[in-house]
């Protein structure tokens, strides 16, 4: 059992059936600034806790800050201008982390399942590794922010070891699978990057493909994701960080908790929908904030 659980069990069996609604004002006057590169994982998060902070622990403001540059993130999460990052992937962002590592305390992993990370094909396309794609059709291969470490690995390896004729292309990830879900629905022939936790791995029938000379290297591998919060966040809010440190969630909740944002087309009435439909997952993490009171 991860001590992440067994905290959060604790704290239940020390507030027995508390209900989900704010108390007492214990969070009343406290503000809280999260971070979101725009990813979709952290666009889901960050809402999530925005909208349990809010709603279920009286906190007065929790504003969600947009940058597209990973490793600004990291630093205004590290001088304090931030107070947490929900959306840490490791390996991947090793580098960034050591960069700031005594200036944030990091959280156990949030995601309990396993990721997956890579160029991917739609289906209907006959290729399944990076080597046969200057046999298909394709010209571009549809990428996401600069700043991601895929995007470096793409660039700076993939390309130049499998000699590919393919221009990779740098968008946000929402305009990437803008593109994609047009390209997607006249089986054009197209390459794009794509990673799980996410849902387009249920809305597209497509393939990762495979990297026989490793030219990704560890981003190959399944990463952890998790959280950065600043170095006293702690002990000045122990409230918010009991939360964030107990919050955990599997890949068909994390998928499904993106399904009904994109439903909604609101990622605050997406997450107030979501906790409504899911509240004995999130009791646990209210119930360790209140604990930490």
């Amino acid at each position: 059992m991860s001590g992440k659980r067994l905290a959060a069990i604790l704290a239940l069996v020390v507030l027995g059936a508390l209900p989900l609604t704010g108390c007492g004002g214990l969070g009343q006057g406290n503000r809280l600034i999260l971070a979101n590169i725009g990813w979709d994982e952290n666009v889901a998060v960050s809402n999530l806790t925005k909208v349990l902070l809010q709603d279920e622990l009286d906190y007065e403001s929790v504003g969600i800050y947009t940058d597209e540059d990973l490793d600004a993130t990291y630093r205004k999460v590290a001088g304090g201008e931030l107070d947490a990052f929900q959306d840490v992937w490791l390996p991947n962002q090793r580098a960034l982390l050591d960069r700031v590592d005594e200036d944030v305390k990091h959280l156990d992993p949030w995601f309990l399942g396993k990721t997956k990370q890579g160029m991917a094909v739609p289906a209907y396309m006959d290729v399944r590794s990076i080597e046969g794609l200057n046999g298909t059709d394709a010209e571009l291969i549809y990428g996401i922010e600069p700043s991601s470490v895929m995007m470096q690995k793409v660039s700076g390896q993939v390309i130049p070891a499998y000699g590919l004729k393919q221009q990779l292309v740098a968008a946000p990830s929402a305009g990437m699978l803008g593109e994609v879900e047009k390209l997607y629905s006249f089986r054009e022939e197209f390459v794009f990057l794509a990673w799980s936790p996410h849902w387009m791995n249920q809305r597209y029938d497509f393939r990762y493909l495979e990297d026989p000379k490793d030219a990704m290297g560890p981003t190959n591998d399944p990463a952890e994701c998790s959280t950065i919060v600043s170095r006293d966040l702690e002990e000045r809010d122990p409230v918010a960080y009991a939360f964030m440190d107990a919050l955990e969630l599997t890949e068909e909740q994390i998928n499904d908790l993106e399904s009904v944002i994109n439903e909604e087309d609101d990622p605050l009435a997406g997450a107030r929908r979501w906790v409504s439909e899911n509240r004995e997952v999130v009791r646990p993490w209210v119930a360790a904030a209140r604990n930490a009171r």
